[in-house]
């Protein structure tokens, strides 16, 4: 690693954000207590041929993410996960690494393609979807191009337990045994969404595993209920892009258990 490109990816900057402390007026209990502040910080980096050049027309790395005040280990998670967003190998190593490895990429595909115009694109930020004092709920969202007919789009989320200082799974929210029932329910706001009958096979133009529905991992806790996302790919062709369901808590409140970060959400 060159002392330039050493420069480039430490280029670090931190930009304040407004965190307010605002009450809800829509939601019962008050669920805007106790914020955690935080500041964006970013890392920006090009490549060497990049002078003279507009970023929309040279290899760029973006990344932008917050970096919350005295959670480490929150900030450790979010650092981790938008690392290995789109390359979990090559992610593994952090922020920094990805960066120059990616920078490599792009030189070496140069070499072996001198006279092409293609340029890399790697724009990677995490977004704070909601926050108050037991939970955050973070938005990973990433873009790769790397030659080819199209660059790869991916979202991912991460639920943060603030008191318990952990990522949540569906594990910790549910009752043990929910899954056939989640599926069940989840299954029949799909089909209306797709306009699908009860009986309409889903091996024709659907990826899901042996035709049978089943959720992802892919998960935000919202006060309205339980959003599920799947990514480019995942269940349907490129074109037909991200799928998303939401799963009201009225549907699903004798699966949830009692005394987590959902309880706030399905008091009557």
């Amino acid at each position: 690693m060159n002392a330039k490109h050493l420069l480039l990816i430490a280029a670090i900057g931190a930009s304040v954000t407004a965190c307010t402390n605002g009450k809800s007026t829509s939601l019962k209990p008050d669920v805007w207590q106790d914020t955690l502040t935080y500041q964006f910080k970013t890392v920006n980096a090009k490549a060497d041929d990049c002078a003279g050049k507009p970023d929309s027309a040279c290899t760029t790395i973006k990344f932008k993410y917050p970096a919350f005040d005295n959670q480490p280990l929150l900030n450790d998670t979010v650092v981790n996960g938008l690392a290995t967003l789109l390359d979990k190998q090559k992610g593994i190593a952090g922020l920094q690494r990805l960066a120059w490895q990616f920078l490599q990429d792009y030189k070496d595909f140069k070499k072996q393609n001198p006279t092409s115009p293609a340029f890399f694109e790697l724009d990677s930020k995490v977004n704070i979807i909601r926050q108050d004092s037991s939970l955050i709920g973070l938005e990973y969202n990433g873009y790769q191009y790397t030659g080819g007919a199209h660059g790869a789009t991916l979202i991912r989320y991460l639920n943060w337990d603030v008191t318990a200082k952990k990522k949540l799974l569906l594990n910790d929210i549910f009752k043990p045994g929910y899954e056939a029932e989640i599926n069940k329910i989840a299954e029949k706001i799909f089909r209306k969404q797709e306009n699908l009958s009860e009986t309409a096979s889903l091996a024709d133009n659907y990826f899901f595993k042996d035709a049978k529905f089943s959720l992802n991992q892919n998960f935000l806790i919202t006060p309205i209920g339980i959003k599920f996302l799947y990514n480019q790919y995942e269940i349907k062709p490129y074109a037909a892009g991200q799928t998303s369901l939401e799963i009201p808590y009225e549907q699903i409140k004798t699966l949830l258990k009692p005394g987590t970060v959902t309880a706030r959400y399905t008091q009557e």
